[in-house]
């Protein structure tokens, strides 16, 4: 492979890895939401991974009943978090075409997770 080859290829992976990066901090600023129990929890959640938020209505909180609405925060939560992963996935699919480009594939790891 020649020089100009290689640094051809050196200057693209540099600009896929800077648009990365800028997807990555939009990604951030972005939120999305789950519920679970019919509404009664609201988890909100950022495309880093973060939860941000966690809405309880209160004729979910029952002392009697503390492992039902532990539940739905974790299935809550969850789900906010799968929704902020796909949407990660679908920005990174957008960047490289739909190729499967290695590396990409552990989101998690692009969080920091």
């Amino acid at each position: 492979m020649s020089k100009k080859m290689i640094g051809g290829l050196m200057k693209q992976a540099q600009k896929l890895q800077e648009e990365m990066a800028r997807i990555q901090a939009e990604a951030a600023q972005r939120t999305v939401e789950a519920t679970a129990g019919g509404g009664m929890v609201t988890a909100v959640a950022n495309g880093a991974n973060e939860v941000v938020s966690i809405r309880i209505e209160k004729d979910v909180i029952n002392p009697e009943d503390a492992e039902m609405l532990q539940d739905l925060v974790v299935a809550a939560v969850n789900g906010a978090l799968r929704k902020a992963q796909e949407g990660m996935q679908q920005e990174m699919a957008r960047l490289t075409g739909g190729l499967n480009v290695p590396g990409l594939g552990d989101l998690g790891g692009m969080f920091g997770r």
